[in-house]
């Protein structure tokens, strides 16, 4: 009995050990890709976070009333999930296309969010977009490597609007989406907006192209009386409830530090902000 323990204990210690070993050797295989490519670590944290998020990639989730709270940390994912990525939206509300503009702020910001019941026929190609002109709050562009650091980002993007007006109704006649509409618009970083939201948007289009109707809801989370958003909520749910998601996608661009407070901002190569 005692032999058949002690062997129990050096199995249980082997496997441990292996564990260890592969675990350690991952890491040093990561940390040689990594610094293989030219990703040379400039700081201790972010070689730690990039390796974390590489072997245990993030299912964080928060509750909404936290968002405000979160600060974003160089090598953190770009977005996390909201109420464990199950929206909180009633598929059984559908009844008209529509899209519910609230109005801004006192600051005239977008901090209340838009609520959009989506049918196919929102679906829109580009062809038809204009220039836009509106400067939300916090805008402040810059150009870095040659390229816009910051973006006018659509609560309810253009692709899924087709059909509705400023005032939110559905005209069939009218072949475009939303447009240079202040109260869909908010200062998003390019990344956030072209490689983070695009994700998202492009799930509701598919849902709306299988003929399924959505409800989606995207709010910007200002904390406090900053002006610029510390990132976007965005949930939606089809009536099927085949698509269902809930995340809170953060405000941020790699080598870039942002003053919320204003918008503005300065170089930071430190900061490193991970594909999704």
């Amino acid at each position: 009995m005692g032999q058949h323990h002690k062997s129990a204990r050096k199995s249980k210690g082997r496997k441990r050990n292996t564990s260890i070993k592969t675990i350690i050797a991952v890491i040093v295989i990561l940390a040689g890709m990594w610094l293989g490519v030219g990703q040379q670590p400039t700081n201790w944290n972010t070689f730690v976070n990039h390796i974390a998020s590489s072997l245990f990639p993030s299912n964080k989730s928060v509750k909404s009333d936290q968002l405000a709270k979160l600060d974003y940390h160089s090598g953190d994912p770009s977005y996390i999930f909201v109420n464990h990525n199950k929206a909180q939206l009633d598929p059984d509300t559908w009844k008209t296309n529509r899209v519910i503009y609230a109005n801004l702020d006192n600051f005239n910001r977008t901090s209340t969010g838009n609520l959009a019941y989506l049918a196919p026929r929102n679906v829109v190609s580009d062809n038809n977009r204009v220039r836009q002109f509106v400067e939300p709050t916090a805008w402040h562009q810059k150009f870095v490597n040659g390229q816009p650091i910051i973006n006018r980002g659509h609560l309810i993007a253009y692709s899924i609007s087709g059909g509705i007006d400023t005032s939110g109704r559905y005209h069939p006649n009218n072949s475009v989406g939303d447009q240079n509409n202040p109260k869909n618009l908010f200062t998003q970083t390019s990344f956030s907006n072209q490689r983070v939201q695009t994700i998202f948007e492009s799930k509701i289009r598919e849902a709306l192209r299988r003929g399924n109707r959505v409800i989606f809801f995207a709010k910007p989370i200002f904390r406090g009386n900053e002006l610029m958003a510390r990132g976007i909520h965005l949930e939606a749910i089809s009536t099927n409830r085949s698509l269902n998601f809930n995340v809170y996608l953060f405000n941020v661009q790699s080598d870039i530090q942002f003053d919320y407070a204003s918008g503005r901002s300065h170089i930071d190569r430190s900061m490193k902000v991970p594909e999704p």
